[in-house]
C-alpha cells in the first residue's frame, strides 16, 4: 500500500507532483522557508541539480507551504562542513554523502558505500525494508540530525590515473583522492589517500598534488574535465558499487514540522532517490561514449593482484572498524546480514541475466 501511494503522489520523478494529499488543511496557513547547504558546486550536474530537484518536489508537494533555498558548496559553508553546519542549526538542511563524515561518525560510511558491498538495489532494499533507515536515524540523532536518502550515483568507476597500472607494484606510493572505507583500503596496499571536494580534483591532478582520483562516473567526471588531466580511466567497480546521497535535517527543525510536512519531505526524498539514480544511469552511458569516441579516453581494468589485495585490505579495514566502534559493529552486522539475504536472488537474477546476455552475443 505504501508503495502504491508513493507512486500515485510522487510520480517517481520530476512529473506527477500536482496532487499532494500529504498536506493537512488544518495547517494550511503555516509556511516554512529553510536553507539547504550542499557539498556540490551550485547547479553541478545530477548532484547539485539533484538538490534543486528535491527542493522543488518539497515545494510542489506542500503546495508552496515549504520552500527550501539551496546553497552550493562555499556559499554559506565549505563543502566538507555541511554536517556540522546542519547539526548546529546554521542551516536547517544539508545535501551531501555520509562517508564524508567518517572522522566524526565512523558508522556513517556504511550508509554511502562499502567496498565489494551491496548494489544500489540491495542498498535501497536495506534502507527501506531491512532496518537500515532506523539505524541511520538512531546514529544521526546523536548529532541532532535526521537523515534521508535522496539520490544515488549507482556504481562508481575506480578512477582516473595519470599512469597505467599493470601490477600491484605500480600502486605503491601513489597519491589518490578517494574517501570512505575504500580510501582506507587503498592506504592498506601502499597508496596515500586524501578526501578533497570535487571542485579541487582537476587542479590537484593538473599540478601533481594527486597522481590519481576517484570522483563519480563518466557524467560528472567529464563535467569536471578530468579526462584532460589523466589518460587512463579505470572502470573496475570495487570501491563504490553504490553511493548514496543524503539530505540531513537539523533534528530540532524536523521536530518542529507538522506531521503532514514531515510526510512531504519523506516522500519527496523517495522520489528524488530514484530520480537521481535513473538520471545517472542514462547520463553515464551517454558520457562514456563521448569520452571514448570523441576524447580518446583509454578504458582499463585493474589487474587481478590489485583487486585481490584491495579485497583483503577492505575486509581488514571493516573488521578493525567494527572492533573499535560499537555503532559501526551494529550497523555492519545489519548490513552484512541483509547482503547475505539478497545475494542469492541477485546472483540468479541480474547477474545471471548479464552472463546469459553476454554469452548470447546481446
Amino acid at each position: 500500500m505504501q508503495r502504491r501511494q508513493f507512486l500515485k503522489t510522487a510520480g517517481l520523478g520530476a512529473a506527477g507532483v500536482a496532487a499532494a494529499p500529504f498536506v493537512s488543511s488544518a495547517h494550511a496557513q503555516e509556511t516554512y522557508t529553510w536553507d539547504m547547504v550542499t557539498s556540490w558546486p551550485k547547479n553541478f550536474p545530477a548532484l547539485g541539480t539533484g538538490a534543486n530537484d528535491f527542493a522543488r518536489r518539497v515545494e510542489q508537494l506542500s503546495h508552496g507551504r515549504m520552500q527550501i533555498r539551496v546553497h552550493g558548496a562555499g556559499e554559506l559553508v565549505p563543502a566538507l562542513e555541511v554536517f556540522d553546519a546542519v547539526a548546529a542549526g546554521t542551516a536547517e538542511m544539508g545535501h551531501s554523502t555520509p562517508y564524508y563524515w567518517r572522522g566524526k561518525v565512523a558508522a556513517a560510511q556504511f550508509f554511502t558505500a562499502v567496498p565489494f558491498g551491496m548494489t544500489t538495489t540491495e542498498m535501497n532494499a536495506w534502507l527501506y525494508h531491512g532496518g537500515g533507515q532506523e539505524l541511520w536515524d538512531e546514529i544521526y540523532a546523536k548529532h541532532n540530525l535526521k537523515p534521508f536518502a535522496v539520490g544515488n550515483t549507482g556504481p562508481q568507476m575506480a578512477g582516473w590515473f595519470k599512469k597505467e597500472i599493470n601490477s600491484l607494484a605500480d600502486m605503491q606510493g601513489l597519491k589518490l583522492r578517494l574517501p570512505g572505507l575504500a580510501g582506507e583500503a587503498m592506504n592498506g596496499i601502499g597508496v596515500s589517500t586524501v578526501n578533497l571536494p570535487g571542485s579541487e580534483i582537476f587542479t590537484s591532478l593538473q599540478t601533481g598534488v594527486l597522481d590519481a582520483a576517484d570522483w563519480v562516473g563518466p557524467y560528472n567526471d567529464m563535467a569536471f574535465g578530468l579526462h584532460q588531466v589523466a589518460d587512463y580511466y579505470y572502470t573496475t567497480v570495487w570501491n563504490e558499487p553504490t553511493a548514496a546521497v543524503e539530505t540531513m535535517i537539523n533534528l530540532d527543525a524536523w521536530n518542529s514540522l507538522p506531521e503532514d510536512l514531515q510526510n512531504v519531505i519523506r516522500e519527496a526524498a523517495r522520489a528524488s532517490n530514484l530520480a537521481m539514480f535513473t538520471e545517472f544511469a542514462y547520463r553515464n552511458a551517454q558520457a562514456l561514449e563521448t569520452l571514448v569516441d570523441e576524447h580518446g579516453v583509454q578504458l582499463r581494468e585493474l589487474p587481478e593482484d590489485v583487486i585481490q589485495a584491495l579485497y583483503e585490505s577492505s575486509q581488514e579495514v571493516i573488521q578493525r572498524q567494527v572492533e573499535n566502534d560499537e555503532d559501526s559493529r551494529r550497523v555492519y552486522e545489519s548490513y552484512s546480514a541483509f547482503q547475505k539475504v539478497m545475494r542469492p536472488f541477485s546472483d540468479i537474477g541480474e547477474y545471471a541475466y548479464f552472463k546469459g546476455r553476454e554469452q548470447a552475443g546481446g
